[in-house]
């Protein structure tokens, strides 16, 4: 969502680092191009003046701190006032209240109420172990009711019986009882919407809010919606009044401005974001980190935990006990190939790594994408468990079989068998002592190059080494040597840990 200002703002930083120092004149031009980046990003005017004119109050006379040239300290104000915008504070949803916890769910039509609704219980049902209970609201809109009722039976979430005739308030009204009477820990209330805002869907909202008296009312707003968030967010919070903002689209071609905008006009925080359409897609909003990530300072905290959420901790320790021992098979190959889909695949990696952004036009032109890793674990599917067990044996018929079998060419397949012949070798070294030590081999053992999970010390060590966080200097940190035979592109910083040793770089012959 954030990939267009961060790439502006990128290049404005770019041009301030390579300069000794900065005069009062340099830091109003850079400020200049920072509010264009902003307006074009569909952030709200008053919010880009506002912004600007703390950056440069700041930035104009500030002490350099030593070691630090003039031009990464501008760059640390505007990642410290990009905070602040965000909200300083991350702000996860509140279940501090008594049971039944009422959650009431609101916006426009077509927003995704009703399947951030799912997200939401699907979370806190996985995170927290509560026992939800679904209600939807909308009686206006053909199906909606049943849409609800299909997602609570796809994720396991008990939704509440629909009785025809009943109005948002009595079904409001029930969903509480029933949440009260049969022991429910949250109820999630999925309210009706409308195609633009209008007086009789405020005094709709405003009747089941009085009804339902919930704990937390959440915006749910398309982070495409652009200028019109601010009307948006406005209006809903001076008549409902809302306790926070659930940006939902986050992984479209929006341009972030909804973002900075909501939070700031409302002063209510931003508490989720929906990052994809699967169920599991529903991430806290952290300022600090997102911030980060807008700057093209990744989010190696993100990286980490949704490697922990989405690898098998067992298969993990199996796979180390053969790395130990020196084998690595093309069954494994796929295995780390499969686990770099789940959590989100090479562009979502990439977008989470320090200064990798600055990569995908090189990645596009060389025709590297997510769809390399599909045809890579193809290509392995197409073999049989002894061709995949022992790859010596594959010699030009058996090749142009697993071609023809995966539609792809011999050469694909050449090119696959000597990147997992280079992979096996280094993944030889790593299994000996060399490769258990430092922040970044803990990160390796998440993504199944070894057992053990890594500590939030850990953790916090390696979201400093990556240049994340406000108070260090946004330079890039020299990340491990690429093992031998693993060609990056021209201005990749290291190897990209994590990967199970996949070079998607590795140059083709």
């Amino acid at each position: 969502m954030f990939e267009s200002l961060s790439e502006k703002l990128s290049g404005i930083f770019d041009t301030l680092t390579r300069r000794g120092a900065l005069s009062e004149a340099d830091v109003g031009e850079a400020m200049r191009e920072v509010r264009r980046a902003l307006i074009e990003a569909d952030v709200a005017l008053d919010v880009v003046r506002s912004f600007t004119d703390r950056v440069k109050q700041k930035a104009v006379g500030q002490e350099v701190v030593r070691s630090v040239t003039p031009g990464q300290m501008v760059i640390k104000i505007v990642n410290d006032v990009l905070v602040e915008t965000l909200g300083s504070q991350a702000a996860p949803i509140s279940l501090d209240a008594a049971p039944p916890v009422a959650i009431m769910m609101v916006g426009l039509q077509g927003a995704g109420k009703t399947t951030t609704s799912a997200k939401l219980a699907h979370r806190l049902t996985e995170r927290y172990r509560k026992k939800i209970l679904m209600a939807s609201l909308d009686v206006k809109r053909p199906a909606a009711q049943e849409q609800l009722a299909v997602l609570g039976r796809q994720t396991g979430i008990e939704t509440l019986p629909v009785i025809p005739g009943q109005t948002p308030v009595q079904i409001a009204k029930r969903a509480e009882e029933t949440a009260r009477l049969q022991g429910y820990d949250v109820v999630i209330l999925d309210t009706a919407g409308r195609t633009h805002i209008d007086e009789p869907l405020m005094q709709e909202m405003v009747e089941i809010r009085q009804a339902a008296r919930p704990h937390e009312i959440l915006l749910v707003a398309d982070s495409l919606t652009g200028q019109d968030a601010v009307n948006l967010a406005r209006n809903f919070n001076e008549s409902v009044g809302i306790t926070g903002i659930v940006l939902t689209r986050a992984d479209g071609d929006g341009r972030g401005g909804a973002a900075l905008s909501m939070r700031a006009v409302t002063g209510k925080p931003i508490k989720l974001i929906g990052t994809g359409e699967k169920i599991g897609d529903l991430d806290d909003f952290d300022p600090s980190r997102i911030a980060n990530r807008i700057l093209g300072m990744g989010d190696i905290v993100a990286l980490v935990e949704k490697a922990a959420a989405n690898i098998d901790a067992e298969k993990a320790q199996a796979m180390a006990e053969k790395l130990a021992k020196g084998r690595f098979d093309l069954n494994d190959l796929a295995d780390q190939l499969a686990q770099m889909e789940k959590i989100g695949g090479l562009g979502g990696i990439m977008g989470m790594l320090p200064g990798a952004g600055k990569l995908k036009e090189q990645m596009a032109n060389a025709n590297i994408n997510d769809k390399t890793i599909a045809r890579q674990r193809a290509i392995i599917l197409s073999m049989t468990q002894k061709e995949r067990r022992n790859p010596d044996i594959l010699k030009a018929s058996r090749k142009k079989r697993i071609a023809a079998g995966s539609g792809t060419k011999v050469e694909e397949v050449n090119r696959l068998l000597k990147q997992h012949r280079q992979m096996a070798d280094m993944m030889k070294k790593m299994g000996g002592a060399a490769g258990k030590r430092g922040p970044m081999a803990k990160m390796a053992q998440m993504f199944g190059m070894g057992g053990g999970m890594p500590s939030p010390e850990e953790i916090a060590k390696l979201q400093e080494q990556a240049g994340a966080g406000s108070k260090l200097p946004p330079t890039m940190p020299k990340l491990p040597a690429t093992p031998p035979g693993l060609n990056l592109p021209k201005g990749m910083p290291g190897g990209l840990p994590g990967l199970g040793g996949f070079n998607p770089f590795a140059k083709k012959k």
